[in-house]
């Protein structure tokens, strides 16, 4: 990711490892904080807020991330397992190729987030907003994408089988490619437009057409 900030884990320091160590223990003391901020309901600690942070070298077990900011940080390919990521702003960052079984993004803003080839299995996004988001390649099985903003969002090639899309909103989502057998609640979805075809050579439906087409691929058995 362009711009991120390394530097936290000492690579383009001359510090070494004494100061990778340093500023690792800054970052799980922040963590520390955030979770007394949150358990004591803002009467303690500090809320977490960061920008451009790799998280990758970090054990993130045992640590909320509910309710923070965390702007074009990484977290490609960790495991999520079970994460609540709520109420969080996360916009921009990267969980790419991460595991993300059972994750918490309710009300999360994760616009033009990367989740590309991320395993997200039962995955709360209800109500979050995931504007121009990328989910190529992604499970979404069995994720509840209830109320969610789906404007621009790239869901090719993702698997969202029996996903539940209730009352989510679409306006050119791009869906080509996309598993959609079992696809809950498109009678309950705000379906403007869809994109079937790609960015540079768009197939867009619209309303009615749309949701027919989105009917149809959820009674496939492919």
């Amino acid at each position: 990711m362009p711009g991120l900030k390394n530097e936290l884990f000492g690579i383009h320091n001359k510090g070494g490892a004494a100061m990778k160590l340093t500023n690792q223990q800054k970052l799980i003391e922040q963590l520390n904080s955030h979770r007394v901020w949150i358990e004591t309901l803002g009467e303690k600690g500090e809320k977490l807020g960061l920008d451009e942070i790799d998280f990758r070298h970090i054990d993130l077990s045992g640590y909320p991330l509910d309710q923070a900011y965390l702007t074009e940080c990484a977290f490609d390919g960790m495991n999520l397992e079970h994460m609540d990521m709520s109420s969080s702003l996360l916009c921009s960052s990267s969980f790419t190729k991460s595991n993300l079984v059972n994750a918490d993004f309710y009300k999360a803003d994760l616009s033009y987030a990367n989740f590309t080839d991320a395993d997200a299995q039962g995955a709360r996004f209800a109500k979050a907003d995931l504007s121009e988001s990328v989910f190529i390649n992604t499970n979404l099985t069995n994720a509840m994408l209830i109320s969610s903003s789906l404007y621009l969002t790239d869901l090719r090639n993702a698997n969202m089988n029996h996903a539940d899309i209730s009352s989510a909103s679409f306006r050119e989502t791009l869906l080509q490619g996309a598993t959609l057998t079992g696809l809950q609640g498109i009678e309950e979805a705000f379906i403007k437009s869809i994109n079937i075809g790609t960015l540079e050579e768009p197939n867009i439906l619209l309303g009615e057409e749309a949701i027919k087409w989105l009917q149809d691929k959820s009674l496939s058995k492919e």
